[in-house]
């Protein structure tokens, strides 16, 4: 479909606008802007918050008025907030930018998973369609990651400026191929979708349950190298690689894995072989602690493949589970709920490996490893029990209504 094709382009360009910010925010921010870092901190704990807060009240709009049009306003909103950073000068002008560029995040990514699924029919081909957008997103962040390398190298305030302007261009580039995208057909929930997400208790716990693995994220940014610096001799370049590989791995085998949530009951098997990855992944780097040799080495790399498979595992799975348990009629809230559960996760992440691998070494990892284990064991029942809420609720549903 040349509408998905455009949007999967479009998907890639932004993708390089923010791999180039998110390579310089906080030197542009703190050295450039001159904003103390706790200001910082604190604004993006707020528009975090915000975002959390935000994403399901924009899927159920989306599912008012049209996944499209929200889509694009989400888009141009967030380029003209990257373009306010050029004018940061305090607090309150930060603050003003940055709420909506970063609260606007969460429910963009829940609206565009609803235009995805409202223009492609039957599983496989959804599974197929999400893959693909990750991994243009990938490449797209690993090559704007490349062009903010050179402008630290420059560490200019043209470079940070010409930097920013490529970014809010990018958003515009995204919000123009979204237009091309075809409208999905309407089919507006008789409740407010808002009410109908947060009354459906299945689909609630698994996306809780699910959100943990995002976690996943958080132990590449803050945990490994908390570890590599603080608990071994192990060079800090180390990281990179880990990273790199498993950037590789997301733009080699996303599509592929993608297969494994094309029912409700596979996805929740592949959480949980996701969860045992992960955790296999921590105490394998549990047993680093000290280590400086090519054994060490050799673990760590053994440890990044398991993560990446577990990651690989994490996405396809909650593809899967947040779609095919969803209401065909209130995509946009579901898909809220899913990304705020997500969001959740990663603003406590970087906490959680602070604290637990930061400060308690080996044994950190291997805490971690049990809360892994312990959000994908209930996974399974509590995909049955949703199953069942769903069909019940289909039997009660006349034929071509839709359901209440």
């Amino acid at each position: 479909m040349n509408g998905l094709r455009s949007l999967l382009w479009g998907r890639g360009v932004s993708a390089l606008g923010d791999g180039l910010w998110f390579t310089i925010w906080a030197l542009y921010l703190t050295r450039i802007a001159g904003l103390p870092a706790v200001t910082v901190g604190a604004g993006l704990a707020v528009a975090s918050a915000a975002g959390m807060a935000a994403a399901v009240p924009l899927g159920a709009l989306a599912d008012r008025v049209g996944a499209r049009p929200v889509l694009v306003t989400l888009t141009l909103v967030r380029a003209a907030a990257m373009a306010g950073y050029l004018a940061v000068d305090g607090t309150w002008s930060f603050l003003a930018v940055t709420v909506p560029f970063t609260a606007l995040a969460t429910g963009g990514t829940a609206v565009r998973t609803a235009l995805v699924t409202g223009l492609v029919d039957g599983a496989g081909e959804r599974m197929r369609v999400l893959a693909q957008q990750r991994v243009a997103q990938h490449v797209g962040y690993a090559a704007g990651a490349g062009l903010g390398a050179l402008v630290l190298t420059a560490d200019a305030r043209w470079a940070y400026t010409l930097a920013i302007a490529v970014n809010a261009v990018s958003f515009l580039v995204l919000a123009g191929t979204t237009l091309l995208v075809p409208a999905p057909a309407a089919q507006p929930p008789r409740r407010p979708g808002i009410r109908l997400v947060l009354g459906d208790r299945p689909y609630l716990c698994v996306a809780a349950a699910t959100a943990v693995l995002s976690l996943c994220w958080a132990m590449l940014s803050t945990g490994l190298p908390l570890w590599l610096s603080g608990w071994t001799h192990l060079p800090l370049g180390l990281g990179g690689i880990v990273v790199a590989l498993g950037s590789a791995g997301i733009a080699v085998f996303q599509v592929p894995f993608a297969r494994f949530g094309h029912t409700a009951a596979r996805a929740a098997r592949t959480a949980v072989a996701s969860g045992v990855a992960l955790a296999a992944s921590c105490v394998l780097l549990a047993t680093t602690s000290g280590g400086a040799g090519a054994g060490a080495v050799t673990a760590v790399v053994l440890a990044a493949l398991l993560h990446v498979a577990g990651e690989l595992g994490y996405v396809a799975a909650g593809w899967g589970l947040s779609v095919r348990l969803m209401r065909e009629d209130a995509k946009g809230a579901y898909q809220g709920v899913s990304e705020a559960a997500t969001a959740t996760v990663q603003m406590v992440g970087p906490s959680v490996f602070t604290l637990t691998v930061g400060g308690l070494g080996p044994l950190g990892w291997l805490v971690v490893a049990g809360v892994f284990l312990a959000a994908v064991a209930p996974i399974p029942a509590l995909t049955r029990w949703a199953v069942q809420t769903m069909e019940r609720r289909t039997s009660r549903t006349p034929a071509g209504t839709p359901a209440a």
